[in-house]
């Protein structure tokens, strides 16, 4: 075989790699938040069951964690097919890595501002949405960036449990021809793809936002 006839079944595995890392990045994104948020909490047992959560997921493996929600949770009964137990499993560990992210962004507000507002009487939503989020989230997306970037790299994991993404794609094409250097030179190169443009558009996002303005006109308390 040559290096083209590999390229129909990898690309194929490609799409499936890219719609869990899309997919697992948004749903992740959306926990860091709640997440980052809910630590920063006045509320003990709030910012406690986040505190929980945060530490269990970047405390563990993905490959365990992966393997419990697939393998263990069907036992009391809770399962779920492999797509939707990949998605979910790197969404809570994307967003328990992105939920210190948010933390420390909105740590670095500085407090000259947060003093500011609350002598102009803004309520904590109002500061927390409008004069905090938006300085902090544009600190946050080079680590966001990152953790795309990682969160692509874990998706191969999901090749375990029985995944036809790009790693298992590539596995069955090395089983069948025995080319590992022509089909894992070509993974290589997919993953890289994938990966610059992930880069690109977490890149203009920030760009983006850096051009916005930095406060709303017209704030209520």
């Amino acid at each position: 075989m040559t290096w083209t006839q590999y390229l129909a079944p990898l690309l194929k595995g490609a799409q499936v790699t890219v719609m869990i890392s899309l997919a697992s990045i948004t749903f992740g994104v959306i926990l860091a938040f709640a997440a980052g948020i809910a630590r920063m909490s006045s509320n003990r047992f709030v910012s406690g069951l986040a505190f929980v959560y945060i530490a269990l997921f970047r405390g563990t493996p993905l490959l365990v964690q992966l393997f419990w929600f697939y393998y263990a949770l069907p036992l009391i009964g809770i399962s779920f097919d492999p797509i939707t137990t990949g998605i979910m499993t790197l969404s809570l560990l994307t967003g328990a890595f992105g939920a210190e992210v948010v933390r420390g962004a909105l740590l670095a507000v500085p407090n000259t501002q947060l003093e500011a507002a609350r002598a102009l009487n803004f309520s904590k939503r109002y500061t927390l949405w409008h004069i905090s989020m938006p300085q902090a989230i544009i600190e946050m997306m080079p680590p966001f960036g990152n953790l795309a970037i990682q969160n692509l790299k874990d998706t191969a994991l999901v090749s375990l449990i029985s995944i036809a993404d790009l790693t298992f794609q590539a596995q069955s094409m090395r089983n069948i021809t025995l080319d590992s250097a022509t089909v894992y030179t070509l993974t290589l190169v997919g993953y890289f793809i994938i990966a610059l443009c992930l880069m690109l558009i977490v890149r203009f996002i920030e760009m983006k936002l850096r051009r916005g303005p930095a406060f709303p006109r017209g704030a209520h308390t």
